[in-house]
């Protein structure tokens, strides 16, 4: 398990981070402290996940212009580095993030959402605003049940601009989502897990800790490419007719038969042993 500091750096060719890492190199354990005004982001890799982490907490993990252009090149990072299975996102201290602060590349959201690997929000406290939208542009949120979830951008006269009026109602429903956003009220957790808004609840933050490992811990363990074919079945899926997508799932289940992972999962199970996919 390393951690670091996140470094912008060019786009690379498919596979270089793994075979020589140039944000890790010469670093030690730990990450160097966060300036107040420009943050940072901790990464720690953790078996196949890479886990990134806002460092901004006197500030409540606020994302700044410099932290969204590193989450932005981890996230090509993570897309062409065939070693990181999974990427996942949480906040330094008792919040998640509060908001962004003026300036954030529009991009950083929509960024992370079009990833083609499975993408995880552990939401170790408030989420809120523009931090609650980074979360809903992940495929999966997992939170403590003290966290509170709230986009109050119309208490200041805006609107969510990073895909908030979009998310929301496709998450918890239209009548939820115009609820929170014209009248700013914050969800709680429990409730946010009954609507769809949260996957995943814990009690606690050691609980938190738990629950996003185990569920690193088994997105990981599945065929990369089975994987990357599942979100794209649900995610294009969900706007097309229900003729469409089940071309597109069969389309893919075709396309995944030919692949040396699926003809691994079968002799895996056959023989009775745990399956060892290389993501071909």
């Amino acid at each position: 398990m390393r951690k670091t500091k996140a470094t912008p750096k060019p786009r690379r060719p498919r596979g270089e981070l793994s075979r020589n890492p140039p944000s890790l190199q010469g670093k030690g354990a730990g990450v160097r402290p966060a300036h107040a005004d420009t943050g940072a982001i901790e990464i720690e890799l953790a078996g196949g996940a890479l886990i990134a982490t806002l460092q901004r907490p006197q500030a409540h993990n606020r994302v700044t212009h410099a932290m969204a252009r590193e989450l932005i090149d981890l996230a090509e990072t993570v897309e062409d580095d065939d070693s990181i299975l999974a990427l996942a996102l949480t906040g330094a201290g008792p919040v998640f993030c509060a908001g962004f602060d003026d300036g954030v590349d529009p991009r950083l959201v929509e960024t992370l959402a079009t990833l083609s690997k499975p993408t995880v929000a552990i939401i170790n406290g408030d989420a809120t605003d523009e931090g609650l939208e980074l979360a809903m542009g992940l495929d999966l949120r997992a939170a403590t049940v003290e966290a509170r979830l709230a986009l109050t951008q119309l208490v200041r006269g805006q609107l969510p601009r990073f895909g908030g009026t979009q998310r929301l109602p496709r998450l918890a429903g239209p009548a939820h989502a115009l609820r929170m956003i014209l009248t700013g009220a914050p969800l709680n957790a429990g409730d946010a897990m009954r609507l769809g808004l949260v996957t995943y609840l814990a009690n606690g933050r050691d609980d938190l800790d738990r629950v996003a490992r185990e569920l690193l811990d088994t997105v990981t363990s599945r065929g990369p490419v089975g994987l990357r074919m599942a979100k794209e079945a649900v995610r294009k899926g969900y706007d097309m007719t229900i003729e469409q997508g089940i071309r597109l799932e069969e389309d893919l289940y075709a396309l995944l038969q030919t692949t040396s992972d699926r003809a691994e999962g079968v002799r895996a199970f056959l023989e009775k042993r745990k399956p060892l996919f290389k993501g071909a």
